[in-house]
């Protein structure tokens, strides 16, 4: 969370600085040099100002070396569950991390669960705000690009699909297309699957045939279509 992100959430809530500080632990001289970019809020005190000011999740810390955790498809759930994805609505025990991290740590997982990945575009779509320039860079790094390319489209057209107004350019759709344009410069030629690697070879085939064309430009072996998303839209 920087300066003027902790600012935002505090005007939000209609806090002075002294009452916000009062709430937060710290002094208002403390928290003014933060909201003005002089002093840097140590992780634990970010994430209690995302809850203590209701900010939004993509103000949590991220890890600067980001190595994906091992996770099952209970703690995916879980953390999309933490972020209001409709289709998890019933989970217990929900959990908030920084949507980026959450998108990025599913699509390195070699096997996911069908309504897990289902839900990644509407993840993009829904916080398209996040922190992009992080989650490219890591992308490439563990060679993700293809898998995140794909989702960041499909989420793209999650703004108009649903909509009466087609012709409606919602901003979290061109902030989605101009980081699509970004890994699309970076893509590989390796075929991958979306997160699904045990594919039989006999369903390898089917999908080299039969997948959407997103896919076969992203090189990847799926056959899911925005338009068959259970939860298109926020």
């Amino acid at each position: 969370m920087n300066g003027e992100e902790l600012r935002e959430a505090r005007l939000q809530r209609g806090w002075t600085q002294q009452q916000a500080a009062a709430r937060l632990g710290i002094t208002q001289a403390y928290l003014s040099m933060a909201e003005r970019g002089r002093r840097m809020l140590p992780p634990v005190l970010a994430r209690k100002a995302v809850e203590v000011l209701h900010a939004s999740p993509t103000a949590l810390p991220l890890r600067e070396g980001w190595v994906s955790p091992a996770s099952d498809g209970d703690k995916l759930r879980s953390e999309l569950a933490g972020l209001g994805y409709p289709g998890f609505a019933h989970v217990r025990g929900r959990v908030r991390h920084n949507p980026a991290e959450v998108l990025l740590n599913a699509l390195n997982q070699s096997e996911l669960d069908t309504r897990v990945v289902e839900g990644l575009p509407w993840l993009a779509f829904t916080y398209a705000d996040l922190d992009w320039d992080w989650t490219v860079q890591n992308a490439k790094l563990g060679d993700l690009q293809n898998r995140l390319g794909f989702v960041a489209t499909l989420a793209s057209r999650l703004g108009t699909w649903q909509s009466s107004d087609k012709s409606c350019d919602d901003p979290r759709s061109r902030r989605l297309k101009e980081y699509a344009a970004v890994l699309d410069r970076s893509r590989l030629a390796k075929e991958d699957t979306l997160c699904h690697d045990s594919l039989t070879e006999t369903e390898r085939k089917w999908l080299r045939a039969n997948r959407p064309a997103e896919a076969a430009h992203w090189n990847l072996l799926t056959d899911v279509k925005v338009e068959n998303l259970p939860h298109g839209r926020t």
